[in-house]
């Protein structure tokens, strides 16, 4: 199992200088990947296509674009121009986004998610594996009169769904890689979501999927101080069922209860439970949350436990 980190450069002069900069010490720490989240910032994939220039050492990917208010002519040219950029390093993550977020933003309505999931995932494939797609359903058209291939990266380009709830993850196991929940702890994932999602991929005749377990932590000396500063910033989430499932599952009562706090121990084991219950990868965000200080030594942690194969 590898372990890699969730980068967040808050408050720089340049984001993408600060970014680069920390995914430095991430790799000097000896963690194997970097994920960037997509909001209305940073481009995501240009942020890892440009880390993973500078940084090679690391594997890089979103975590993760929403399919509404995208095409995925635009997101294939996004991807494969990272994939090339980073000869092979490159992962994309794909999310279903949320209701609010869409309407507010883009002015369209959120309808039909997992039909529009569906669609998207099979013409992106057909994009970042051939370079080309004729792709006709009831909510994406995809058709390329012009080649769509970047050269570089004919080896195609991982997909990764952020996807949580039952419907997400039959879609995600019969078409895509593999998958990227969140705040999902090891008994949500053991008991309910790798079940699912991998029953549906040899339904689909597809491999075992990647399970890249996102997991919101520090390693602290003040976990009390953490845990209540995680509540507040993960208290976003709950409005939102497939998040408020997830928390359920993992039997907590409320988003910061699944964030994983504590020594240097603690945290180890806690790595250890997710890599059990089926995670192939674990990624930390949120490794701030404590202060920068702290910060420094959850990396050191993660990269300890990447060098030994997560507790192996």
């Amino acid at each position: 199992m590898t372990v890699g980190v969730a980068l967040s450069a808050t408050g720089p002069d340049n984001q993408i200088d600060a970014t680069v900069r920390l995914a430095r010490e991430a790799a000097a720490a000896g963690l194997r990947s970097a994920w960037f989240g997509q909001t209305f910032g940073a481009d995501s994939p240009q942020l890892a296509a440009i880390v993973g220039r500078e940084v090679p050492d690391l594997q890089v990917g979103t975590s993760a674009i929403p399919v509404f208010g995208r095409h995925p002519l635009l997101v294939s040219s996004q991807a494969q121009t990272a994939q090339a950029a980073t000869h092979g390093r490159y992962h994309l993550g794909l999310a279903l986004g949320t209701k609010p977020l869409t309407e507010s933003a883009f002015g369209i309505p959120y309808e039909r998610p997992i039909a529009r999931l569906r669609e998207f995932l099979t013409a992106l494939r057909q994009l970042t594996e051939t370079g080309s797609a004729d792709f006709h359903g009831e909510l994406i058209t995809a058709h390329t009169p012009l080649p769509a291939r970047v050269p570089g990266a004919e080896g195609g380009v991982p997909l990764l769904v952020a996807a949580m709830g039952p419907q997400a993850l039959r879609v995600s196991g019969a078409l895509a890689d593999g998958i990227l929940p969140y705040l999902a702890g090891p008994r949500a994932l053991a008991e309910h979501i790798v079940p699912a999602v991998t029953a549906a991929a040899e339904a689909a005749g597809r491999p075992a999927p990647r399970i890249v377990a996102l997991v919101h932590g520090v390693v602290t000396g003040s976990p009390d101080a953490a845990r209540r500063t995680a509540t507040e910033q993960l208290a976003f989430y709950e409005q939102f069922p497939s998040y408020a499932r997830a928390v359920a599952l993992s039997g907590a009562k409320r988003a910061g209860d699944v964030a994983v706090i504590g020594d240097e121990k603690t945290v180890a084991a806690e790595v250890r439970r997710y890599r059990d219950a089926g995670a192939t990868e674990v990624v930390f965000a949120g490794t701030d949350l404590a202060g920068e200080a702290d910060r420094r030594r959850t990396w050191e942690l993660l990269g300890e436990l990447a060098g030994d194969g997560a507790g192996h």
